[in-house]
């Protein structure tokens, strides 16, 4: 006896997907219009953003990259201290140092034109499977299975998998495998990510809408808010250290650079200390001999393995002083165009009403 193809078996759900799609596909800068193939380097630029971030968040930058480095050549040849500038807010700061050194790559190795492969992709910076396998379907119409976090959701809840995750990756992948079709794979997969974002939401799904319910075991078993199930997550640790804001009185602020490769790599940031669990205070040391007042209040920040206290510091220094090795004075109206990110914001906006309210003098 012939086993049955599981693809075929599952051709009749697919199809009903393709159709909602169709129907409700949601309207996104980066996607191709209906009938237009899609841009291979817009598909990239957007799936680098959307990594770990929302879609919301994305859009306003993705429209600032395109229009500012309209084809992948333009963007690689970019300075990289611009590209990291207009970056920053947008967080996860790894994925702008890849996203220009995989421009780079495919301006000078592949003359523009991004491998159309999955295998030919993972060969680039900063594309892992996912990221690949999105771009192989819907940049170049091959089928791939693309599953990132809405997708998971969606079959977990499809066939009630009781694995918590990460564990249930592995069988999630699988059966996503099974209801990718081998047509129309780029639709597929952005219908499969529209569905979980728009009606097979994490709280509350609304399971009426949805034109997979009558495949769905986890509605038929009336709980699917409770998939996917997931492993209890550790403790976040907590570490802590402090800032020092110097305003020279010629209106300009002192930062340094980060060191290009860890946390933040190659971003601006105000002076300060390590962020340590042990943080003591006592042993903070200011990078310049000046008359420091603490900024009132703390600032909190969340990275993704840990938790950050920052005490800030604010002092004023003569307009003629030096600034000490590896540092620079940039002038407060040129913050806008440093790689700050979010967290030296939130300093800046601390340290700022502080320097205003104290008349602080070296």
């Amino acid at each position: 006896m012939v086993a049955a193809n599981p693809r075929a078996r599952n051709a009749a759900p697919a199809d009903r997907l393709l159709v909602w799609y169709d129907a409700h596909a949601r309207r996104l800068p980066w996607r191709a219009r209906p009938g237009v193939r899609a841009d291979p380097y817009a598909v990239w630029l957007s799936e680098i953003m959307l990594q770990q971030t929302t879609v919301k968040a994305v859009e306003p930058y993705f429209r600032k990259f395109l229009a500012r480095w309209p084809r992948v050549e333009d963007l690689a040849a970019a300075p990289t201290e611009a590209v990291m500038s207009a970056w920053a807010g947008l967080g996860y700061y790894s994925r702008a140092r890849n996203l220009h050194a995989c421009a780079k790559i495919v301006a000078v190795d592949y003359g523009g034109r991004f491998p159309e492969t999955e295998a030919g992709l993972r060969a680039l910076p900063g594309l892992g499977p996912y990221t690949a396998a999105a771009m192989a379907a819907i940049a170049f119409g091959r089928r791939a299975v693309v599953v990132d976090g809405n997708v998971e959701r969606v079959v977990a809840r499809l066939h009630r998998i009781a694995t918590p995750l990460p564990a249930a990756k592995t069988e999630i992948r699988a059966r996503a495998d099974d209801l990718t079709p081998d047509r129309r794979s780029g639709d597929f997969a952005q219908a499969m990510m529209d569905l979980g974002a728009t009606i097979c939401a994490p709280k509350r799904p609304a399971c009426g809408l949805c034109p997979l319910r009558q495949d769905c075991a986890a509605h038929a078993a009336g709980d699917a808010e409770s998939f996917p199930r997931r492993a209890a997550k550790s403790e976040r640790p907590n570490r802590a250290g402090a800032v020092f804001v110097i305003r020279r009185a010629d209106g300009r602020v002192l930062l340094r650079t980060r060191p290009p490769k860890g946390l933040l790599g190659g971003m601006s940031e105000f002076p300060g200390t390590e962020w340590r669990g042990d943080f003591d205070a006592t042993t903070a040391t200011p990078p310049m001999a000046l008359r420091f007042e603490p900024a009132p209040g703390a600032v909190t920040h969340v990275f993704t393995h840990f938790a950050l206290n920052l005490t800030v510091h604010v002092a004023h220094a003569p307009a003629r002083a030096r600034a000490p090795e590896g540092m620079r004075w940039v002038a407060i109206d040129d913050l806008g165009e440093e790689a700050l990110p979010s967290v030296m914001r939130k300093v800046w906006r601390q340290a700022e009403g502080a320097l205003k309210r104290h008349d602080i003098r070296a």
